[in-house]
């Protein structure tokens, strides 16, 4: 088991209802089987419940709490509520992200784009902010951002692009400024992944089956079809295990080669 011991906490480990499974539920799943007990956490906690009763119904060790993570007094209390239940913090996944409400420059409206920073920017530095003086005094501990390809591939969209390039410069800034204290600090860059939140919306918006939307996007990818909210939990443990020992800093696309296309 390759995380035996550790405490993790997955922002976000709730999900959109849908077929598949999602980034945040897929990554505390994996988490449990490898060893870790899991806090997980989600604005709406019967998701985050949800999630909780699939790691226990494996045998696996996990709780669930509510908080809104662009709320600061909720990421304080995350942050005690763990210690009080655990007594330590050893990896901390942020996980929560939306871009509904996204448009191009022109058209995006001033409360989407404020609410867009929030979710997708504003929460994982305040989860990180509160949860850092734990792993600082641990002298270790591993911070784990999903950003997204959107960061550094062309997007007819504004503000989710930006936020998650923010993401990247924040996860980077942090790695340097945390490096001596043990703490390492990566993102993964999802490409398109077959999860409800990527395909419950669009089918809905556009009126079209899951299966239109589905096809729509594996044609995009070189590999030639999308990814799994599994691919992405693979690497989250990858990153979150002592195989990465020597990895901070790391901007991980997990995405079919599609950001190769940048270069």
């Amino acid at each position: 088991m390759q995380l035996k011991d550790k405490v993790a906490v997955v922002v976000g480990g709730g999900q959109t209802a849908g077929e598949t499974i999602g980034n945040g539920r897929a990554a505390a799943i994996r988490f449990a089987r490898e060893g870790a007990a899991v806090l997980v956490v989600d604005r709406v906690i019967e998701s985050a419940e949800e999630t909780v009763a699939a790691i226990t119904g494996e045998g696996g060790s996990a709780a669930a709490l509510a908080a809104d993570v662009t709320v600061e007094a909720d990421c304080k209390s995350m942050t005690a509520g763990c210690l009080t239940r655990y007594g330590c913090i050893d990896v901390l996944h942020n996980n929560v992200g939306r871009s509904e409400g996204d448009a191009a420059t022109t058209e995006l409206k001033e409360e989407n784009w404020l609410a867009l920073m929030d979710i997708n920017l504003k929460s994982a530095f305040l989860t990180c902010k509160h949860v850092l003086p734990i792993m600082r005094e641990q002298r270790g501990g591993v911070i784990i951002n999903i950003s997204s390809t959107s960061s550094v591939c062309s997007r007819s969209t504004l503000a989710y692009k930006t936020a998650k390039a923010g993401i990247n410069a924040m996860t980077q800034n942090m790695a340097i400024e945390n490096a001596a204290y043990g703490v390492r600090v990566n993102a993964i860059l999802p490409g398109l992944m077959d999860t409800p939140m990527a395909i419950e919306r669009r089918a809905r918006e556009r009126n079209l089956a899951r299966q239109t939307v589905r096809e729509e996007r594996d044609v995009e990818v070189p590999l030639g079809k999308m990814g799994t909210a599994w691919d992405v939990a693979a690497a989250a443990v990858f990153l979150a295990s002592d195989e990465a020992a020597y990895i901070t800093g790391v901007l991980l696309a997990v995405d079919g080669g599609l950001s190769a296309r940048v270069g």
